[in-house]
């Protein structure tokens, strides 16, 4: 297992984060996506200890709070060996405040989080969308206060459009508040639109990027093809949304690479995600242990420029105004030759 820094923090992190949404199955979707028993979670996170992973990745809404409680109990005694995250945001309750990013429910969120996960801090607390209800500096405040208390040690956000996240980090810089150190954002051979903005500017102020479904719902785990509907969540529960003429062009070159490795194409897909520099750590989830074990041989797979650049030219995104504008070149760069002499004299 290699390790990548979490932004400018100074921590660590495994570049595989386990992460807890199939845990439990209490509620609505939870009960498509998850379904684990405890004796499961136990192995699952095992496993991944073994193997070297050090970050693990909940939220207190995966299967109403139920998740949280599963992670707790399977690390019980392990607690400091990981870096574990978990975010808020999600409907806890009946009432109309038991949602959002309100100063009430945070504070709360936090305590419930706190107790269910058994421990005294989270090393990385996560807004898990946006709130278009409340004072992003509100927010940004009850974040702030959490890291002074010593209950949270660093604070993140995920699926931010770029906009929203460039404001938090001004009204943080201006007030002088905790910074969002990463964003958790989806990013997979069939869902590169992060290129546009955010990447950019997670290079320009040197955040972390934590990858959520990586294989798009297990789309490019090699299952789906023209030819074939697939099983698993995918099959019942169709999401992310996908261009799936584009996704079934890029499955056909991943079916090609890994046949030509003799390993799988769900391998491929989150190698294609590691070799991005901008990538700090992959969020992978199972429901078997075997679908767990072929993802964490991911990180033993290099691929070579020439198949990167054939799965770089089947998934790319078509240009975008104003990206457009700047292909056509520019008068401010080295090699672009210009006699400016007429102009000075």
């Amino acid at each position: 297992m290699n390790y990548r820094l979490l932004g400018d923090t100074g921590v660590f992190v495994s570049e595989l984060c386990l992460g807890t949404m199939t845990f439990g199955g209490k509620g609505g979707m939870w009960e498509t996506i998850g379904g684990l028993p405890q004796t499961d979670v136990d192995k699952l996170i095992g496993t991944s200890l073994d193997a070297g992973i050090n970050f693990i990745d909940t939220a207190d809404v995966y299967s109403s709070g139920e998740s949280e409680v599963m992670t707790g109990k399977a690390l019980k005694g392990k607690r400091q060996q990981v870096v574990l995250a978990t975010k808020v945001r999600g409907r806890m309750g009946p009432g109309a405040n038991a949602v959002g990013l309100s100063r009430l429910h945070i504070m709360q969120g936090v305590e419930d989080s706190l107790k269910r996960l058994n421990t005294d801090y989270i090393d990385l607390y996560q807004i898990h969308r946006s709130d278009m209800l409340t004072n992003v500096e509100d927010t940004l405040r009850a974040l702030d206060d959490l890291v002074r208390q010593g209950k949270v040690r660093y604070v993140g956000c995920s699926n931010l459009p770029a906009w929203e996240l460039m404001k938090s980090l001004a009204v943080s810089d201006a007030g002088n508040l905790e910074r969002f150190k990463c964003t958790q954002s989806y990013y997979s051979l069939v869902g590169r639109e992060l290129e546009r903005d955010t990447i950019p500017l997670l290079d320009d102020q040197g955040l972390g990027l934590l990858v959520w479904s990586p294989l798009a719902g297990g789309f490019l785990s090699g299952k789906f093809t023209r030819n074939s509907e697939g099983s698993g969540r995918r099959a019942s529960f169709d999401f992310p949304p996908i261009d799936k003429e584009k996704g079934f062009a890029i499955v056909d070159v991943l079916a090609d690479i890994a046949s030509a490795r003799d390993i799988s194409a769900a391998r491929v897909a989150l190698a294609w995600v590691l070799a991005h520099e901008v990538v700090t750590s992959v969020i992978i989830g199972a429901r078997k242990m075997e679908q767990l074990e072929d993802n964490l041989s991911a990180v033993e797979v290099q691929l070579t420029d020439a198949e990167l650049d054939r799965l770089d030219e089947v998934s790319r995104l078509p240009l975008h105004y104003p990206a457009w504008m700047e292909v056509m070149g520019s008068d401010r760069y080295p090699g672009d030759v210009r006699d400016f002499s007429a102009a000075e004299k």
